[in-house]
């Protein structure tokens, strides 16, 4: 047998048809901006995907022996097909830069040119070969073992039985091994970086009321790096006094890394005693915020909220990860919940237990999955005697329970991309900060708002995308959301995928990366300051913008 004949024997002409369909669609624009390199990795990956489908249904085809018994026909429908999948091909390639500039104009980024195209293409041969040939060995072995069990069964049942057998290794190998072993990997190198940082950073503060100074008691090597940020970057008296033009406070913040404690139980005693030591009930507002995977809560979140209020907050944080936010949901997807409920549980029987006219205002706060984490600290029936004041939640994970409930059950004329709940009383979706004032003063006793930007994917991807368009796809587009976004069954859902891993490249207002302006506009809504005018707002968002922190 020829070369070519060898290696045509092992090439699927139905994987390769649909593969090259896959790989075309691949190009089409999706939510967030893909470098040629991104959407080289993405196509080949959709390629080995689609080859995988075409190879499994002509499998089938055959299997009920339904395909055309006449060779040459056989042979004319093959070539005709991938004749013309090639030519979408071609086409896909050719309007490629276009598709990503409507993306980039939605987020108003320069255009790219067609020199990435050919980049495109080369970068897509490496997943695609390493996937398809990892494929075929697989198929392989699946008929090696078939035909060993043929001898003891009938052929049918041995190549069903070839396929379990084969199926459940793979599984066995992938996910008990290599990959539960990489996480692990992450887990511990994340931990030891951490523990590096808290010996090598800044030194500890001298201020007593701030979380890990000599006063306090949380040591300041136990506070890792992303915990430090939240209390060094908090804004002075001198700092609020030069915005508000009025006397202020100094904020306090409270944090317990996963460090500082053994365990849960005693890190929730520590928040409320660091909470206590400080006088944190005695500020007129309240606020427990849960940080995103690696302990990280963006500075201008809670920033926002000490200037609107003079200073006179007092936050709590405690960290229940290293890892970062995806890492962190594949290895302990209950430990930011469970830290989140032991948190509210202990901070809220303490302040139920004030008089009701001494409790601070108590809000819940959380970005991505700090977000979905503070949304399950508690039941709301639990709280309707004394109910909190409400929560910003920014930026929800799609697997957040609130959100999806409140998603929903929305009015039917509201889209998905801005849900409008209820009479706005009690829930306000924005997709600007600005947006929670609009539907006027009819605030109920807990407000609770959902900030999220119609282009990012951590709030919007669904697994049910493999098979079907989500509702926020139809009719009118949410700012940020090319025209040209389409749906296409299993390709949309890999673009998601790769869009919720890209989140965070965005320019600040899209995707999955929060404008300090939108913090400012939705603390105001929900905390209604005095003493605020459109001068003084605009001051205030330069001051955020500058310290935006880091992204995680």
């Amino acid at each position: 047998m020829r070369l070519s004949e060898r290696i045509g024997s092992y090439i699927s002409q139905a994987g390769l048809i649909v593969g090259i369909l896959f790989f075309a669609l691949s190009l089409t624009p999706s939510l967030i901006p893909r470098p040629a390199v991104v959407q080289g990795l993405l196509s080949g990956c959709v390629f080995a995907v689609g080859y995988a489908v075409g190879a499994i249904l002509f499998w089938f085809w055959t299997y009920l022996q339904l395909h055309p018994a006449n060779l040459t026909v056989r042979r004319w429908l093959h070539w005709g097909l991938l004749a013309v999948s090639s030519v979408i091909a071609l086409i896909c390639l050719y309007r490629y830069t276009g598709w990503q500039n409507t993306v980039r104009a939605e987020m108003q980024l320069e255009p790219m040119d067609d020199s990435h195209v050919f980049l495109v293409i080369l970068l897509a041969l490496v997943p695609a070969l390493l996937f398809v040939t990892i494929g075929t060995l697989l198929t392989r072995g699946t008929q090696r073992v078939a035909a060993l069990l043929r001898t003891r069964m009938p052929p049918r049942a041995a190549t069903l039985a070839g396929i379990i057998v084969v199926g459940i290794v793979t599984g066995l190998l992938v996910n008990g091994v290599l990959v539960r072993g990489l996480l692990n990997f992450a887990d511990e190198t994340f931990l030891r970086i951490d523990a590096v940082v808290a010996l090598t950073g800044n030194p500890a503060p001298t201020d007593p009321l701030r979380s890990g100074s000599e006063a306090s008691l949380v040591p300041w090597t136990s506070i890792g790096r992303d915990g430090r940020v939240y209390i060094e970057t908090q804004p002075t008296e001198a700092d609020i006094e030069a915005v508000t033009g009025r006397p202020a406070l100094t904020p306090l913040r409270t944090y317990v890394g996963l460090r500082s404690a053994e365990t849960l139980a005693q890190r929730a005693d520590m928040a409320l005693a660091e909470m206590l030591r400080v006088g944190a009930f005695d500020r007129s507002t309240l606020v427990i915020i849960m940080p995103v995977g690696t302990g990280w809560i963006d500075p201008p979140s809670i920033d926002a909220l000490e200037y609107l209020l003079d200073g006179d907050v007092a936050s709590v944080a405690i960290q229940y990860s290293y890892l970062t936010s995806p890492l962190s949901l594949l290895v302990e997807p209950d430990e930011g919940k469970s830290t989140a409920q032991a948190l509210f549980d202990i901070v809220y029987n303490y302040w139920r237990a004030l008089p009701a006219d001494q409790r601070p205002r108590l809000f819940l706060n959380g970005l991505s999955l700090g977000a979905n984490s503070s949304q399950a600290s508690t039941m709301f029936l639990d709280v309707l005697a004394a109910p909190f004041d409400g929560a910003l939640w920014v930026g929800p994970p799609f697997t957040s329970t609130v959100w999806r409930w409140s998603t929903a059950n929305r009015a039917e004329q509201s889209p998905e991309w801005r849900p409008v709940f209820g009479d706005s009383s009690s829930v306000r979706f924005a997709n600007r900060g600005a947006d929670l004032a609009e539907p006027g003063g009819n605030w109920g006793p807990m407000r609770i708002a959902f900030l999220q930007y119609p282009s990012d994917p951590i709030v919007f991807f669904d697994y049910d995308t493999i098979f079907r368009a989500p509702a926020w796809m139809e009719g009118e587009r949410g700012e940020g959301v090319s025209p040209e976004f389409h749906w296409y069954p299993i390709i949309t859902f890999l673009q998601l995928a790769m869009d919720m891993a890209l989140s965070n490249t965005s320019p600040i207002g899209f995707g999955h990366v929060y404008s300090p302006a939108d913090y400012a506009d939705s603390w105001y809504a929900l905390v209604e300051p005095e003493g605020w005018d459109a001068q003084k707002m605009t001051a205030l968002k330069a001051v955020l913008s500058s310290n935006t922190g880091r992204a995680q």
